[in-house]
């Protein structure tokens, strides 16, 4: 059976001998289970183990660094194809602004790499030893997207291997294209059910000269989110993110840092770049002119911007040494955060859950880590799924959605189906059957659903 797939025997693993970590996602929670773990090193490779899954009808579940939090890499029988060796950087075009990488590079290598060169790849998720390929196949955000965008805005082309084998080039390195449909945007956040993507071409830009992080203390949480709008409306922040007091102790006492301004009950957490210094200062000038009479506080260095970020980026880490958390990356319109969050603290009063809220303020994006606590089985999966309901009805009361950067995979299929029209679903399936025929490719995820 395994030279029928790749050649190099090493590369493969059969049933019995399939680490329980390939089994699962990023929450390690949920386990599926598997025939076979191939992992190829050439698209060539890819290729011949996509034809001999459609020669034995055997499902592909395709994974890179696991870091998936939606069930999207829990394996439903079949070939796990872990492209995690695939991750060599193919080609840097300077004149261009432009990288080309197989998919299983991860964001933090690419990111180091570009800016030896003065070049910079804004997407920014929390994950940062997540592959290129997750964040193209989930169409990963994170915090630097209220000013540079998401991951889709800096794919230019991708080489996609299809569910029959043959390999589809789409994309270039041209800045504009309207020659066709573009296709490439199918693939960009589908989870990998429409195709196995080899390599990508991404959009570079020039890395920015100066940053500057500074915090906004206000006395609620609510002071805090209304002033969201006076910032958008005065400049454009390279992150904007919200969150309470007491959500930034567990980060504190996680990291061993203080957050500064301890007396304030609620943050926004502002970075701002630039070319120079002195643009910086500027916009720091305006904004806190028009916030009127607030608390702040300046890095003075990058030592001290690195611990806000760090308290910041630690928040799932330290509610994950303590308990059991799901996690939830819903998003509403800017404007409907408040009323988001405040249905949160009434829901949290209401059940005895324990919610910890924060997120990217500037575009909508909550983050909610539902904590289980001292809850056994049974409670946990009765309270989750009561609190589950109420917080995907109160987001499309909003007017918002249930994924913002995770993806929907097998945890929110339900959600997902309440929250799109059925015609629409109906036609999503039309495009993942043209494409997958015979639903091999991720098969377990909220495509194949209408």
């Amino acid at each position: 059976m395994n030279n029928l797939i790749i050649k190099d025997s090493k590369r493969i693993v059969l049933a019995d001998a399939i680490p329980q970590s390939y089994l699962t996602d990023g929450l390690k929670l949920k386990y599926g289970q598997a025939d076979i773990l191939v992992y190829p090193k050439t698209t060539e490779e890819v290729a011949d183990v996509v034809k001999f899954a459609n020669a034995n009808n055997l499902n592909i579940t395709t994974r890179g660094a696991g870091t998936n939090l939606v069930g999207s890499t829990i394996p439903n029988g079949g070939i796990i194809l872990d492209l995690s060796l695939m991750n060599e950087i193919v080609e840097l075009d300077k004149e261009t602004f432009t990288i080309t990488v197989q998919p299983g590079i991860l964001l933090q290598d690419l990111q180091q790499f570009v800016e030896q060169y003065d070049l910079f790849y804004p997407p920014d998720p929390g994950a940062k030893s997540s592959t290129i390929g997750g964040n193209i196949s989930t169409n990963a955000g994170g915090m630097r997207a209220v000013k540079y965008g998401v991951t889709r805005d800096y794919v230019q082309a991708l080489e996609v291997v299809m569910a029959d084998g043959s390999v589809l080039n789409i994309g270039s390195k041209n800045v504009k294209d309207n020659t066709g449909l573009a296709l490439k945007h199918l693939f960009i956040g589908s989870e990998g059910t429409l195709g196995i993507i080899t390599q990508c071409t991404l959009k570079l830009i020039a890395k920015p000269k100066i940053s500057q992080t500074f915090v906004v203390g206000f006395n609620t949480i609510e002071q805090a989110i209304a002033s969201i709008t006076t910032i958008l409306h005065t400049l454009t922040p390279t992150a904007l993110e919200f969150v309470e007091r007491k959500v930034a102790q567990w980060g504190e006492k996680y990291s061993g840092f203080q957050f500064p301004l301890p007396h304030s009950q609620a943050y926004l957490i502002i970075m701002l770049d630039g070319s120079d210094q002195q643009s910086i200062e500027q916009q720091r000038k305006q904004l806190l002119a028009n916030l009127g009479d607030c608390d702040y506080f300046v890095a003075e260095d990058s030592n001290q911007a690195s611990q806000i970020w760090t308290i910041r980026g630690s928040l799932v880490r330290a509610v994950e040494a303590v308990t059991e958390q799901d996690p939830i990356d819903i998003v509403v319109p800017i404007n409907r955060i408040a009323d988001f969050i405040h249905f949160t603290k009434q829901l949290e009063a209401k059940t005895k859950v324990r919610m910890l809220a924060f997120g990217h303020a500037g575009d909508g994006n909550i983050h909610l880590c539902i904590l289980r606590d001292d809850r056994d089985d049974k409670q946990w999966d009765t309270d989750l799924q009561q609190v589950h309901q109420a917080l995907y009805q109160k987001c499309l009361e909003l007017g918002g959605l249930p994924s913002a950067e995770h993806g929907i995979g097998t945890a929110k299929v339900s959600y997902y189906n309440d929250a799109i029209p059925k015609a629409n679903r109906q036609l999503m399936h039309a495009i993942k059957q043209q494409f997958d025929p015979k639903n091999l490719l991720n098969n377990q995820v909220y495509m194949t659903m209408i």
